[in-house]
């Protein structure tokens, strides 16, 4: 555990620059983000994109709905995310619009809609467009440091890279070795790294055995 979290327990809403908080702004930013994650490019690349799109300003569902489709590219291409990103800018602007007509804007009001309810929260995530399951998953493992009322969330891959460091692969009984909602959180994000990289779970088994 300490090694996961000292050398790899940073969430990608940090690495993306967002100030994580049970606001709309940040919960924005954060839906954001998941839907970069979302397509099958690097988790560096999506987070890249994702701090051009806050630093032109669109970090808000009005800015990025009032963003011409070719300033939401243009802010993309600045972060690599050159493959998918006529496609996800058009799903911005999209996302921007469901989330303004039926919630104000506010993602708190998504999660009230589905009384707080971990698996109809996902269910209501996956109507944004680009946002599937997977999605959905990568937006609550996040929020689940802000939202105490979806924790634990630990999701395949998490579970898989728990069962490459030899943590439990039962979500209760990893999720109990978090102090805190933040704290799983980071290590959700931890362990989603280490199923990424063979190269990240090995030295983390190596550090543990010192």
């Amino acid at each position: 555990m300490d090694v996961l979290l000292d050398r790899y327990g940073r969430t990608y809403a940090a690495e993306a620059g967002i100030k994580l908080a049970d606001q709309p702004k940040p919960l924005y930013q954060l839906l954001v983000l998941a839907t970069l994650l979302s397509a099958r490019i690097s988790a560096d690349v999506a987070v890249a994109a994702a701090r051009e799109l806050f630093a032109a300003g669109y970090s808000t569902p009005k800015a990025m709905r009032e963003a011409s489709w070719q300033d939401r590219v243009d802010a993309l291409g600045r972060g690599h995310y050159r493959r998918y990103d006529e496609r996800t800018a058009t799903m911005l602007g999209r996302g921007a619009e469901l989330l303004l007509d039926r919630w104000k804007g506010d993602l708190r009001r998504l999660r009230d809609e589905a009384g707080g309810d971990p698996r109809g929260i996902h269910e209501l995530l996956t109507e944004f467009p680009g946002l599937g399951p997977t999605g959905a998953d990568i937006f609550l493992r996040e929020v689940q440091a802000v939202w105490p009322q979806v924790a634990p969330h630990l999701d395949k891959k998490v579970l898989d890279g728990a069962a490459e460091v030899g943590l439990p692969r039962q979500e209760r009984s990893l999720a109990r070795l978090a102090e805190s909602g933040h704290e799983l959180a980071r290590l959700s994000a931890a362990l989603v790294r280490v199923s990424r990289s063979k190269r990240i779970a090995q030295e983390v088994k190596s550090a543990a055995a010192r």
